[in-house]
């Protein structure tokens, strides 16, 4: 889908995405009149089935019904609705026959798929909030107080979060920890790991994320976070980290996978990073996918974009941190923590969610008062004017900000976004006579510095940039400034995998470089676990694109030293607060923006809105037996 479809507020499409709105909408409209739908129906019904295809495209789940209105000025929504259904092809969710669309009862219109992955998940949700552990013991106690000792010594009377998060995933089957970059997500997981593993040494314990590269971090970090645990402990710990899709398991058969509610994934508990990237469809699987009793932990930042599919999963069940007086009664005597301490925030929305959600707000990569944290902290808080002035007045050395606006791209942005990837360029030049030696300092290289835009097209996206330090790569590659050869392969030249192949084992969002092998030949080499490496041929590689430069929405899940955010020169729909604040927390050491400052304003006050009734679903099944929820 196309990532700009990702932040629309209303459903819009590019042209293929309006005439497959249109087709689907004709067939509806043709196969309603042969099933004796009434004449007074059918235009409502073409309308809805448009809107409903359209809002999908544009990363909503279901589209509302008073977007039919401003077309049927002289009906109500309740006539509205009322001619929907006698359409014969749309159910009510209450009922829901298996028909086109589907209309609830807070006036949500749906494709039957988007709604039943909507009940589907719901229903799994549902069925784990609630169950609580046994007893905890008191070696429980000490090994928490040993794991976060460091902790206790931050002065003042706010609670250890990430303590309490370690807690409370011990205690349920359902945990989601939201917090931005550096705020001990991962600290978290490996003090829970190392608790749940003392406890059972057996426990099967899955580590995933939506992408490759986020596995590879994930797994990463963990190791990092681990190197203090007894070597015991370290021994039983995941040694590797999967993409959801090589969890659950591919299969010919497109969007179907090996395991599934009636083949579970044989784990005992599964921890899923950078969680913000799940669509609905994607998380309804994963957690048909998890035996019932099996503990799921989702990490992410519910400030970051949503997933380009459909859903902002993970925004809506982190909505909520609410603790019941029970709740905090266990968690206040499991971490020593006197119970008046533990007030959680007030939730964004209410939720049914209740002892399921953290949110982590103090990050140990970015203080509060230095350049990014701050900048990433304005724009949350939709400050935009606030967001500037900070930039503008130059207080802090991590921070740039270049207030251009112009649809070139000027010398001096040019130099600096070439300055960006010198390091890069001099890894590539240097020669080692251990090959592998030498790609693991050209990734390293390549992964200190990346040019980040919001949109693909014109003279500030991500092809242009690009075409222009392409042709830089090319250009030290070969010794000559002449015109580029024709091959597309040189050395250096990075990709970035955009559809899956589960043959090659590649999947979208994958990066590899174009590097020789010994004998001389080009190959494009993958990062492997453990710092190995895999090469493919480039005419066997799936769809792809140069990577110099990527889109906001590929980097996530991905961390730079320095990162050049490049904003359009005007503003537009794709420009929203999620993706100012995910470009700029790419970046854990400097960052440069390059925008207009009313770029910057329009893009801080406009918050993403996806269309969605999640929370709907699993609030419908509270107190429904669980024979209610599955059916």
């Amino acid at each position: 889908m196309n990532a700009r479809a990702a932040s629309f507020d209303q459903p819009t499409a590019d042209t293929a995405g309006d005439d497959l709105a249109e087709g689907f909408s004709r067939h509806l409209v043709q196969w309603a009149e042969q099933a004796g739908a009434s004449a007074d129906s059918l235009p409502v019904l073409a309308a809805a089935a448009r809107l409903s295809s359209l809002a999908t495209q544009a990363g909503h789940v279901c589209a509302r019904l008073d977007e039919l209105t401003p077309a049927f000025p002289d009906q109500c929504a309740g006539e509205l609705r009322r001619r929907l259904l006698a359409s014969g092809m749309v159910s009510q969710a209450s009922q829901p026959d298996v028909l086109p669309l589907v209309i609830d009862d807070g006036d949500r219109l749906y494709l039957y798929r988007y709604f039943s992955y909507e009940r589907r998940l719901a229903a799994s949700l549902q069925a784990r909030v609630g169950h609580v552990g046994a007893a905890p013991s008191d070696e429980l106690r000490r090994q928490l107080d040993r794991l976060f000792a460091a902790n206790a010594q931050s002065p003042g009377d706010r609670p250890d979060w990430q303590k309490l998060a370690a807690a409370l995933a011990w205690r349920g089957r359902l945990t989601i920890i939201s917090g931005g970059p550096g705020t001990g997500k991962t600290t978290t997981v490996v003090a829970l790991l190392a608790c749940l593993l003392a406890e059972n040494p057996r426990l099967r314990i899955a580590l995933a994320a939506p992408t490759g590269k986020a596995a590879a971090r994930m797994l990463e970090a963990l190791r990092q976070r681990a190197s203090t645990l007894p070597a015991a402990l370290q021994a039983l710990l995941p040694q590797q980290s999967h993409t959801l899709h090589r969890l659950l398991g591919v299969t010919p058969a497109a969007g179907h996978f090996r395991h599934h509610a009636e083949n579970p994934l044989p784990i005992d508990a599964l921890i899923v990073d950078e969680a913000s990237m799940l669509d609905l469809a994607l998380a309804c699987r994963l957690f048909a996918a998890v035996p019932p009793a099996a503990r799921v932990i989702l990490l992410g930042d519910k400030d970051q974009l949503a997933a380009v599919e459909a859903g902002a999963v993970f925004a809506e069940l982190s909505a909520d941190p609410t603790l019941s007086p029970a709740c905090v009664d266990q968690l206040a005597s499991l971490t020593s923590t006197p119970a008046p301490q533990i007030r959680p925030p007030q939730p964004i929305t209410p939720t049914p969610l209740h002892d399921c959600v953290v949110w982590f707000s103090d990050s140990h990569r970015f203080a509060a008062t230095s350049g990014i944290g701050r900048l990433a902290a304005e724009i949350n808080a939709g400050r935009g004017a606030e967001a500037c002035a900070w930039l503008a007045s130059g207080g802090d050395p991590s921070l740039d900000w270049l207030a251009n606006g112009s649809t070139d791209l000027a010398p001096l942005l040019r130099q600096t976004i070439l300055d960006g990837y010198r390091p890069y360029f001099q890894a590539l030049a240097r020669t080692h006579q251990d090959p592998a030696t030498q790609r693991r300092e050209v990734f390293a290289a390549f992964d200190r510095f990346r040019v980040l835009c919001a949109v693909r097209e014109s003279t500030r996206g991500v092809l242009a940039i690009n075409q222009m330090v392409g042709r830089q790569l090319q250009q030290l590659a070969t010794g000559s400034h002449a015109a580029a050869p024709r091959s597309p392969w040189y050395p250096g030249r990075p990709v970035i995998v955009l559809r899956n192949d589960y043959v090659l084992k590649l999947f979208n969002g994958d990066i590899g470089i174009c590097l020789p092998d010994e004998s001389g030949e080009l190959l494009v080499w993958f990062p492997e676990q453990a710092g190995a490496f895999r090469a493919i041929a480039p005419i066997r590689l799936p769809e792809h694109d140069s990577a110099l430069a990527m889109t906001v929405h590929k980097s996530q899940g991905s961390e730079f030293v320095s990162v050049l955010l490049l904003l359009p020169e005007q503003s537009n729909r794709v420009l929203t607060r999620e993706l100012l604040y995910t470009g700029v927390t790419r970046a854990s050491q400097k960052l440069a923006i390059v925008a207009s400052r009313e770029v910057l304003i329009d893009a801080c006050a406009n918050p993403t809105r996806r269309h969605s009734g999640l929370i709907a679903r699993i609030g419908e099944l509270e107190g429904q037996a669980p024979e209610q929820r599955s059916s």
